[in-house]
C-alpha cells in the first residue's frame, strides 16, 4: 500500500524535497492545509483517494477496492470517513462499496446509475459537501463506461487553492479510457468538458498509466515540447497522480488536442470524431 499526500495552498511547504514541475512544486508531507487528498495505491496500477476537509477532520474515499487499506490510511491521518464517491461501475473502482456500506452504515455513497450499493445517485451538475467546507460538483462524461462522472472538488474557504478533478478512467495524464460502452464522439465531448474547468484544477486519475501514455504521446506530437515535460516527470515520479493540471493536458495529451494539424497527419483524419476514433486505435495496439 502506498499513499502520498498533495496539497494545494500558499502556505509554508516542509523541508522534504519537493517535485517540480513548471511554477508548481510538491512534496511528500506538507503542513495542514484545508482541502487535502490523498491518493493510496491499492493494487499495482489503482488508485483510490481519500479526499479531506482538514479543519472537520471528515472524508470522503473516492473508488474504493480495499477497504482495510483505505481505513489504514484514514486512520494514520486521523479523519474520519463520511463518503464514499465512485466514478463509474468497474470492480477496481467500486468492488469495495459494499463493504463500505456495511462497515460505515450510515455514510452516503455517491454514484452514477449503475454503481453497485450506492445511497445517492448522482447526475451532470449535482453538488453535494465533505465535511464543512469542500464542494463537490458532477460531471457526467460518458464513454469509458454510460456511468462515468467526474467529481470537481473546491475548498469553499481557501478560494486560493487551487481545485481537483477526480477523473477516474476518463481522463488520465496523457491519456485516456478505451470507449467500452461509448463512442469517439462521446470521449471527446466529455474531455472537452473538462477542458472547461480551471486550468490549475489539479488531476486525480484512476490508474498510474504515464509513462505508457507519454511513450504512446511521443509517437503522434514529437516536437511538442509539453510532452518533453510529461516524459520527465513520468521519469522522475514512481505517483503521477496529482501532478497534473487541466491546463497541463491540454498542452500535452493528444486525446485532448484534437484539431493540432501534427495529430491529424498521424491519424490521417480531420474531424474530430474520426481523429479520436484513429487516436485511441493507435493507442491500442501500441506496444512501444
Amino acid at each position: 500500500m502506498t499513499a502520498l499526500s498533495i496539497a494545494f495552498r500558499t502556505s509554508r511547504i516542509s523541508s522534504c524535497a519537493p517535485i517540480r514541475v513548471g511554477i508548481r512544486a510538491f512534496s511528500s508531507t506538507v503542513k495542514a492545509s484545508k482541502m487535502k487528498v490523498v491518493p493510496v495505491l491499492v493494487s499495482a496500477d489503482n488508485y483510490a483517494y481519500l479526499l479531506i476537509d482538514e479543519p472537520s477532520g471528515k472524508a470522503a474515499v473516492v473508488d474504493i477496492l480495499d477497504v482495510e487499506k483505505v481505513q489504514a490510511v484514514a486512520d494514520k491521518e486521523g479523519v474520519s470517513i463520511v463518503a464514499g464517491i465512485t466514478t463509474h461501475h468497474h470492480q477496481d473502482h467500486s468492488g469495495g462499496n459494499k463493504t463500505l456500506v456495511s462497515t460505515y452504515p450510515s455514510i452516503p455513497v455517491y454514484g452514477g446509475f449503475d454503481v453497485p450499493a450506492k445511497t445517492d445517485l448522482v447526475e451532470d451538475g449535482g453538488e453535494f459537501t465533505v465535511g464543512d467546507n469542500i464542494h463537490v460538483r458532477c460531471l457526467a462524461t460518458p464513454c469509458h463506461t454510460k456511468d462515468s462522472i467526474c467529481f470537481h472538488v473546491t475548498d469553499t474557504s481557501n478560494k486560493s487553492q487551487s481545485g481537483g478533478v477526480f477523473t477516474g478512467d476518463t481522463l488520465f495524464l496523457g491519456g485516456c479510457g478505451r470507449f467500452f460502452e461509448g463512442t469517439a464522439e462521446q470521449m471527446h465531448a466529455s474531455l472537452s468538458k473538462l477542458a472547461t474547468l480551471p486550468d490549475d484544477t489539479v488531476v486525480y486519475n484512476g490508474h498510474e498509466y504515464t509513462a505508457g501514455n507519454v511513450a504512446f504521446a511521443k509517437t503522434i506530437e514529437p516536437d511538442n515540447p509539453a510532452i518533453g515535460r510529461l516524459f520527465k516527470l513520468a521519469q522522475e515520479n514512481k505517483v503521477t497522480t496529482g501532478l497534473s493540471t487541466i491546463g497541463d493536458e491540454k498542452e500535452w495529451n493528444v486525446f485532448m488536442r484534437l484539431d493540432n494539424d501534427a495529430i491529424k497527419r498521424a491519424t490521417g483524419a480531420e474531424e474530430p470524431g474520426a481523429v479520436m476514433n484513429k487516436l485511441r486505435e493507435l493507442k491500442n495496439n501500441f506496444r512501444g
